[in-house]
């Protein structure tokens, strides 16, 4: 796959997981409020596995907005195996993409892949990725698997039900793959993996507790807890990359 330009709109927010501090929320929520300063509503996006997972999922993420700013969730989900209906988040300030299992995600998103970065560019609508929801945020989606030609990249327990390294399209709100739960799942040679095997030009992996902030400009800002690994092909042979880790208050440029 390759990355095309992504559409001119207001920063994105991608956070690696992890419900330790606000502090991941706060630049997203002011950006939804605006100039003025005014109470966003935010769509909170979960694919819904069913028996009440939906609702409690929603529970979660509510808390933890309102804890960052005032604002108003709105809950948007998605039953398992259904498809997002754009409609249901036109009229918001903000969206948030949760996590859980990032290829339910991208298969709930595949009928809006291009007509909802549209609609957040037209609209200044900011959009924050939460786990999966930061791995959807790629044109090129690392959604899961720990096996890389059979061979263990990185710990069964992170595959997202999947063996082999799977890459599939992605909103491309952002010009980088994004992996989470770096340094917590031990996710970073999956992303190292997927740059490699499908020639990505540059993959993000985050920690958890950790925002990475994408600049229409195109600089990726770092802040909260943890840190971001940015990891790019040296162009000098098939599977040399350059790796390199940034800390709150440190930025990258992201091509």
């Amino acid at each position: 796959m390759t990355e095309p330009s992504e559409p001119t709109g207001p920063s994105t927010f991608l956070i690696g997981g992890g419900w330790a501090t606000p502090v991941v929320h706060e630049p997203f929520l002011r950006a939804a409020g605006g100039s003025a300063g005014a109470v966003p509503r935010v769509a909170c996006v979960i694919v819904d596995e069913g028996e009440g997972d939906g609702d409690r999922q929603f529970a979660r993420y509510e808390a933890a907005l309102r804890r960052a700013a005032d604002c108003v969730p709105v809950p948007v989900l998605v039953p398992i195996g259904g498809r997002l209906d754009v409609e249901a988040v036109s009229d918001v300030d903000g969206v948030l993409v949760c996590g859980g299992l990032t290829p339910a995600y991208q298969d709930a998103f595949a009928g809006c892949l291009d007509r909802l970065p549209r609609l957040l560019a037209e609209r200044r609508v900011p959009y924050a990725g939460f786990s999966a929801g930061a791995a959807l945020a790629a044109r090129s989606a690392v959604v899961g698997g720990w096996l890389l030609d059979g061979v263990p990249v990185c710990p069964e327990d992170t595959a997202e039900d999947l063996d082999e390294i799977a890459v599939r399209e992605g909103l491309g709100l952002v010009p980088f793959a994004v992996d989470a739960h770096a340094a917590q799942w031990g996710t970073l040679p999956r992303l190292i993996a997927a740059v490699t095997r499908h020639r990505l030009p540059h993959g993000v992996a985050i920690d958890e507790n950790t925002l990475v902030e994408v600049a229409a400009d195109g600089r990726a800002h770092v802040s909260g807890l943890g840190r971001a690994h940015s990891v790019r092909p040296t162009g000098t042979s098939d599977g040399d990359v350059s790796v390199r880790s940034y800390g709150a208050g440190e930025s990258f440029r992201t091509r």
